[in-house]
């Protein structure tokens, strides 16, 4: 996976993930005459050969490319083809590595531009047309979903349990937006919301397109009075009733009633990062959040009706063996009661960038800058703990869905409700094995 990912990963099992602000980029460049092709050869399972009959058919002026730390060498390589092949043809590279690191890029390939900051639909017009576009999310054009071929991404998602699905962003990005660890922060170091009544005619838009679930990739769904009137326009337009709703979210920051909401408005999944279940731990991440509001704040959205997935990240410099455990305990409990229905585990990366990153550069901690290993398959920094003891708290971590209570309450469920349930439990079983291979020794 790469495009609209905050964290880089090769999956066994393929998945798309719509990216919602390069999208929003293709749709203003044309909404300002532009000719604009999107070509994302990933969603699309093209080889590159057919990758580039089609690039080099369509002969652009210029290409835009968002890239991540562990393929940015690879970019650099294919940058210098596409010169080869088309040397007339400008490139501009967007993304949060880039950001972190412009020089370098602008060093070690032929690029004629590196976009700083997340805001790639803003920041490539301007370049285009050679002028300033101030950065107004209000202003922005309803996404093409057309052009961007939105049904390349419709489909193989785990987080839908009703297809097909679509992404929108409602804010840029997180309103804490202070995690050591998030890529995400270097993009977007100021929080910023859309008006709530943009939002809700995006999601109309979406239903009449067939779009039967939405998730809202903000780093985290605004809160307070924004939510509050976003759902009680949800309600007031009919929209509950014909698509569900997936979002990211923080614990902490909501009451029981507020899920309560977000249920009746047709919210079905909330995510939210765990990460640890040490408070040392969480304290140094800069998450601000206790463990016991994790288990508060699982268990009231699991009891208003909604179904919560975690994330849980390991191999931190600082964790022994003890505590690591506590994080796969913490997870499979969880999932035990009920208070989540889903879960995922995965290898702590540096991204360059980040304070994280920062900080364990210059303590020395970096057991390689070689960016190509930053892609979650074996670790970058030390640990007390080896590789095959983090493969193992990681597997173990993802067979807590196999555990009894959790088997049992899937098999009522899908009694209950089969014709809704059924496929997307085969779909989570065909993840849960993926995983599983993902991070095998």
């Amino acid at each position: 996976m790469l495009s609209q990912n905050r964290q880089f990963q090769w999956f066994s099992r393929p998945t798309a993930i719509y990216p919602v602000v390069p999208a929003s980029a293709a749709t203003l460049l044309q909404a300002h005459g532009h000719e604009v092709l999107w070509l994302d050869g990933i969603a699309r399972g093209m080889t590159p050969e057919a990758f580039w009959a089609t690039l080099c058919a369509w002969n652009p002026e210029a290409v835009f490319l968002e890239t991540k730390t562990p393929v940015v060498r690879f970019h650099w390589d294919w940058v210098r083809e596409l010169k080869r092949r088309l040397p007339q043809c400008r490139v501009v590279m967007g993304g949060d590595h880039v950001t972190a690191l412009p020089e370098e890029t602008l060093h070690e390939a032929p690029v004629d531009a590196v976009l700083k900051g997340g805001d790639y639909d803003f920041a490539l017009l301007s370049w285009v047309e050679g002028r300033d576009i101030p950065v107004d999310l209000a202003a922005l054009p309803p996404i093409d979903r057309n052009l961007t071929r939105w049904r390349d991404y419709a489909f193989r998602n785990g987080n839908f349990s009703q297809t097909p699905g679509a992404y929108l962003m409602s804010a840029r990005d997180c309103w804490h937006g202070k995690c050591t660890f998030c890529s995400w922060t270097t993009l977007y170091p100021t929080y910023r919301v859309r008006p709530v009544e943009h939002v809700l005619d995006e999601v109309g838009a979406l239903i009449d397109l067939g779009v039967r679930e939405i998730m809202d990739d903000a780093g985290s769904l605004p809160v307070g009075p924004w939510l509050r009137a976003f759902c009680e326009g949800m309600v007031a337009r009919g929209y509950h009733r014909r698509v569900r709703m997936d979002c990211n979210l923080r614990f902490g920051a909501l009451k029981k009633e507020d899920y309560q909401r977000m249920r009746r408005a047709g919210f079905r999944l909330v995510l939210f990062g765990v990460e640890s279940a040490n408070q040392t731990t969480l304290d140094r991440l800069n998450k601000r959040l206790t463990v016991e509001q994790i288990r508060e704040g699982a268990r009231w959205a699991s009891e208003a009706g909604l179904s919560v997935h975690i994330t849980l990240m390991f191999g931190y410099p600082w964790e022994d063996a003890a505590a690591a455990r506590r994080t796969a305990e913490l997870g499979r409990e969880l999932l035990r009661r009920g208070h989540a229905e889903t879960l995922q585990a995965t290898w702590l990366v540096p991204y360059p960038g980040t304070p994280l990153f920062r900080e364990l550069q210059a303590s020395g901690e970096l057991l390689t800058e070689a960016w190509e290993a930053y892609d979650m398959r074996s670790p970058v920094m030390r640990c007390p703990l080896s590789e095959a003891e983090i493969r193992a708290l990681i597997s173990y971590a993802y067979r807590g869905h196999l555990q009894p209570q959790v088997l049992l309450r899937r098999a009522l469920g899908a009694v209950r409700h089969p014709i809704a349930t059924v496929p997307f439990l085969l779909r989570g079983v065909k993840a849960l094995a993926g995983h599983l291979r993902d991070f095998r020794s």
